[in-house]
C-alpha cells in the first residue's frame, strides 16, 4: 500500500495543481484580483496563501516545524502581485517545493513523526491534512473562475448534460487499474 499511496497522493497533488493552473489560464489579471465583496478572497489572495502554507509545510518536511518562523501568514492575505507572471511564478515555487519534497519520501517515511505548530503528525497524516487543505482552497478558486467566465467558462470536469457521453467513453474501455487522472 505504501508505494500506491505515495504514487496516488502525488497524483491527487498534479490534479489539483491542474485545477488551478487551467482556471488561471482563463482568467486575465483583473479577473485574478477581483474581489466580490470587501475582505472577500480574490484567486490572487488564494493562491498567495496556499504558496505560503506549501512554502512552510514543504520546506525541509521532515526536519522542521511547518509553521516556519519567516512565514508571515497574515500577510498572505493582502494581494501584493503586481502581474500574472509574478502571481504565477510564486504559484508555481510553492508547488514545486511540495512536489520535490512528496518525490523524496520512501514508504518508511509515511510513520514518521513531523511538525505543524508543535502539533505531531505522522508523514501520512501531513500529507492529508495539507491535500484537503489545498483542494478546499483550489475549489474556491475554481468557483471564483467559474463566476467571473460565466458563460465563458471551460468546463473542468464533466460538463452539464454530458454525463452519458463521458460514461459511454470509460465504459468502452476494458477494466483495469488506473488512477482516475491518467486520462486528464
Amino acid at each position: 500500500m505504501n508505494n500506491s499511496y505515495l504514487k496516488s497522493i502525488l497524483k491527487q497533488f498534479e490534479y489539483y495543481k491542474s485545477l488551478g493552473d487551467t482556471t488561471i489560464n482563463q482568467l486575465n489579471f483583473d479577473e485574478i484580483q477581483k474581489e466580490f465583496i470587501q475582505d472577500s478572497n480574490s484567486i490572487s489572495i488564494i493562491v498567495k496563501h496556499i504558496s505560503g502554507n506549501m512554502l512552510s509545510r514543504w520546506t525541509n518536511f521532515l526536519t522542521e516545524d511547518g509553521e516556519k518562523e519567516w512565514r508571515h501568514r497574515d500577510s498572505e492575505f493582502e494581494d501584493t502581485f503586481k502581474s500574472k507572471e509574478e502571481l504565477l511564478k510564486y504559484w508555481n515555487n510553492g508547488w514545486n517545493c511540495l512536489f520535490k519534497a512528496i518525490r523524496s519520501l520512501t514508504s518508511k517515511d509515511l510513520e514518521r513523526i513531523i511538525y505543524i505548530r508543535n502539533q505531531g503528525h505522522s508523514v501520512t497524516e501531513a500529507i492529508n491534512r495539507q491535500l484537503a487543505h489545498y483542494s478546499y482552497h483550489i475549489g474556491q478558486l475554481v468557483f471564483i473562475g467559474k463566476l467571473i467566465r460565466g458563460n465563458d467558462w471551460t468546463s473542468l470536469s464533466i460538463p452539464k448534460g454530458k454525463s452519458a457521453t463521458y460514461n459511454q467513453e470509460k465504459f468502452s474501455k476494458e477494466k483495469g487499474r488506473r488512477h482516475f487522472t491518467d486520462d486528464l
